[in-house]
């Protein structure tokens, strides 16, 4: 049961690491860039689960908080989680637990697993667009608008793509036996 325990968060401290690396990848288009984050966040979730999935995203939000250079564009520091865009770090949190659970009281399907992602999606669109309201004191609309909207149609996409992948990688790391399906405490 220690190693188990040992094994996933040795892997909660890699994802975090895939995170900050993917969250480095950036397609430059001329209304809004499309980054690897969110994808990271969706296999973080479908491959880890809510509780070891959630404890990557807190390493990844506090390295940057501290100033390490992890979010997009090789930023980091409070400035960004208190600025226009931290919500949607602070989502990355709330959106792994929730997807996590919804495999976790389901199963880990392809179906299951492109459902918790969409509902994820939504959930990051959300935290990102109420943060982006309030700092940028714009109305809902506004804040939906230029917060939610443009990312919906790729969000989808990075959701199915994060299911097809988590699940193939969840599988494997299954039956290579270096994951035991159920998962253990973090308190064990």
């Amino acid at each position: 049961m220690r190693n188990e325990r040992l094994r996933w968060l040795v892997l909660s401290a890699i994802f975090a690491a895939i995170m900050a690396v993917l969250s480095q990848l950036t397609i430059p288009l001329p209304l809004i860039p499309i980054t690897g984050q969110t994808l990271a966040v969706g296999l973080t979730a479908t491959i880890l689960g809510s509780r070891y999935g959630t404890l990557a995203m807190v390493i990844y939000t506090l390295l940057g908080a501290i100033g390490l250079p992890v979010f997009t564009e090789a930023s980091g520091g409070l400035q960004i989680l208190f600025g226009k865009t931290g919500g949607y770090i602070f989502g990355f949190i709330l959106t792994v637990y929730v997807t996590g659970l919804i495999l976790e009281k389901t199963r880990f399907t392809l179906v299951n697993a492109i459902i918790a992602n969409v509902v994820g999606m939504v959930v990051t669109l959300v935290c990102g667009s109420i943060q982006l309201k309030y700092v940028l004191d714009i109305p809902w609309d506004k804040a939906i608008a230029f917060g939610a909207t443009p990312f919906i149609a790729v969000g989808v996409i990075k959701a199915v793509l994060a299911s097809l992948i988590g699940i193939k990688v969840r599988e494997r790391l299954i039956s290579s036996r270096l994951l035991h399906v159920e998962t253990p405490s973090l308190r064990s």
